[in-house]
């Protein structure tokens, strides 16, 4: 062993201490040039796993300068910490004891393919072993000192073992599901154990047990985690510690460990963890949640989905953000009724909310079939929806939907009844303040500098809508269109500067809204035409709307805010409003933060298309990510943006 190189790396520190990135040295601990000449670290990829995403950097590493944590040909950094000790500290261990139970309380390990399926419970009173195969040119196998004989002597020492116990064959869960594996159905029979041959989760075999069999599969020190017996027929890097069964005797390891104490080594000191949208460097449990968001999103699609009422358009990005490893939606064409053929095996139907073909609902009650409502979020993209600028942002309701205030929403019951710990309103104050500093609001659009106040005063920012939309129709508006919106808010702000915003479709030429020049002229002090909403908001002292989501942004900004409808933020005591017997809370601002933008809808990163949490996609915005801008590239948008150029220049104006 190379005692200098040694002594200059050791002790090593913690995860979060250390900041560069991978430097890849394709070596082995086993390779003679790696004990003789100082080479740099070893990155090979960690124990955290997105799959085959292709992120800034892979989530997780784990590094080593002596060689590599599955060569027991030779020692490794992580061996040696193991047998020397002295990095024991309380804090580390506290750590490694609250990550061992994060992870299997949201059963995540080395892969997370949401095709993996749960073994099915012992039944009670009945023992069970499970035999862990691993794929045929595994490097781990080889270098844990075993072979393809050792797989035979694992079934038959299950077999002698347990004779009466039920005896399962299951791929190891850290491997690529498809891959081929050293046990056949053959094999398996002719000891009397079983090949379960869909994919499994490392936590199942870890819980549905009494004892595990591997040769060096992730998945026996994952089991050791969760207190299950466990016997290797190799020399993975868990195993001559004290708490496996070991078939084989590895003279430099001595000192006897806890499973948690290895974790501690490989997970948080020898290993290294990166922001997969970013490449930033990060701590084991910010990795440990971004894993968790993808991997629940993951299993949210990992169902038979079938979308309705979809213009052409969105069916490449909605396909994106409704997708899993292995699942695909199916995206139907044209606004039919739903048959009840076509709900056959389906797991789930979304729709977009305001094309919902008719009878989808009664059809889908028929079937038994779970109904979603998709729309659009609160932090969308660079550009209007209606000039098919594709989303990054959107929301499934399986109640109602957020807009229709003639019932109940997923987002108002959460907000009525939801629990918002003090941790998540300390992320929803800080994700206010960055929204506010980004200066990000829905759409992002509007350029034009903001107009001088024609007078001293208050200012009221009236906020035109589209006059069709269905959050008018639906949200409870007691005002008829932007005309009666402008005579009213003049009506009881007689001395205030009105300044009216259309609404940027409007402004556009693509949907209905338009307020004549005579009635705007009588009414308002100035119109705010191509200026951001975020420029509007912070002039005003005030905004009165019907529902428009600006009220939202502005209470954001501490705004006084007056709706004449009845929008998802209003009603709970932050707004002047008509009010609504349903919501009975009074929230402050943080809580309906949290609600309304962190627990409620659904972020997908423009760059690397995962799933992501909001502050990510804030962090896009502010930086006029190009892939937010993109226009979706279909006649349909070559004929819109034509007829918007004609509106504005020709046509408005005459």
């Amino acid at each position: 062993m190379d005692r200098g190189k040694l002594k200059r790396l050791w002790p090593r520190m913690p995860s979060e201490s250390e900041g560069p990135g991978p430097r890849r040295s394709r070596r082995l601990g086993s390779e003679p040039t790696s004990r003789r000449v100082r080479l740099s670290d070893r990155w090979d990829e960690g124990f955290l796993r997105l799959g085959d995403v292709r992120a800034e950097r892979s989530l997780s590493y784990i590094i080593d300068g002596l060689g590599i944590h599955y060569d027991a040909t030779a020692p490794s950094e992580l061996e040696v910490m193991l047998e020397e000790g002295g990095w024991e500290a309380d804090e580390l261990m506290a750590r490694a004891r609250a990550g061992i139970a994060r992870l299997r309380e949201r059963r995540l390990g080395l892969d997370n393919d949401p095709r993996r399926r749960d073994l099915p419970p012992r039944k009670a009173g009945d023992r069970r072993v499970v035999i862990v195969d691993q794929a045929v040119g595994d490097p781990t196998v080889g270098f844990g000192l075993a072979g393809a004989s050792a797989f035979r002597a694992m079934l038959e020492a299950a077999a002698a073992d347990a004779p009466e116990a039920e005896r399962l064959v299951v791929m190891d869960p850290g491997s690529a599901i498809g891959r081929r594996g050293h046990i056949d159905e053959a094999a398996a029979t002719a000891t009397g154990a079983r090949l379960v041959r869909d994919p499994v989760t490392a936590w199942s075999v870890a819980e549905e047990c009494d004892r595990v069999y591997v040769v060096s599969a992730h998945s026996g020190f994952e089991s050791a985690l969760a207190g299950t017996p466990v016997t290797c027929f190799g020399l993975p890097f868990y195993a001559g510690w004290g708490f496996t069964d070991d078939r084989l005797h590895l003279p430099r390891r001595t000192r006897r460990r806890k499973p948690e104490e290895v974790f501690a080594a490989a997970y948080l000191v020898c290993s290294r963890y990166f922001d997969p949208y970013t490449g930033a460097p990060s701590r084991f449990e910010d990795a440990v949640e971004v894993l968790d968001l993808v991997a629940s999103r993951w299993r949210e699609n990992a169902v038979p989905t079938l979308c309705v009422g979809f213009s052409a358009w969105k069916r490449d990005w909605i396909t994106r953000t409704l997708s899993a490893p292995g699942h695909r939606p199916v995206v139907r064409r044209g606004d039919a009724p739903v048959g009840d053929g076509e709900l056959a095996g389906m797991g789930r139907v979304v729709s977009w909310a305001s094309r919902m073909p008719a009878g989808t609902e009664e059809a889908c009650a028929r079937a038994g079939v779970p109904l979603l409502r998709m729309e659009d979020g609160f932090l969308r993209s660079i550009g209007l929806g209606v000039a098919l600028r594709p989303g990054a942002s959107h929301v499934l309701d399986a109640t109602g939907v957020y807009y229709d205030a003639t019932g109940p929403s997923d987002l108002e019951q959460l907000l009525e009844t939801g629990t918002f710990p003090d941790d998540l309103l300390a992320r929803a104050a800080a994700l206010r303040e960055a929204v506010i500093a980004a200066r990000v609001s829905k759409y992002n659009v509007g350029s034009a500098a903001m107009p001088p106040m024609p007078r001293p005063g208050p200012v009221v920012l009236v906020a035109g809508q589209v006059e069709n939309d269905a959050s008018i129709r639906l949200g409870g508006g007691t005002v008829p269109g932007n005309a009666a919106l402008l005579r009213l808010a003049r009506e009881r702000n007689p001395d205030a500067v009105i300044a009216f915003k259309p609404h940027p479709d409007v402004e556009a030429g693509l949907r209905p809204g338009w307020v004549p020049p005579d009635v705007v002229a009588a009414h308002a002090d100035v119109v705010l035409r191509d200026v951001s909403a975020i420029d509007a908001v912070e002039a005003a002292d005030r905004v009165e709307t019907v529902t428009s989501l600006i009220g939202f942004e502005a209470l954001l900004r501490g705004k006084a805010v007056t709706t004449h409808g009845l929008p998802f933020y209003a009603g709970w005591g932050l707004t002047d409003d008509p009010g609504s017997p349903r919501r009975t809370r009074r929230l402050t601002l943080d809580e309906l933060v949290a609600g309304a933008l962190i627990l409620y809808p659904r972020y997908v990163d423009p760059r690397t298309g995962l799933p992501c949490p909001a502050e990510v996609l804030v962090q896009r915005l502010a930086a006029g990510d190009p892939e937010l801008a993109r226009r979706a590239r279909t006649p349909e948008a070559v004929l819109k943006q034509v007829w918007s150029v004609v509106w504005r220049r020709v046509l408005r104006r005459g």
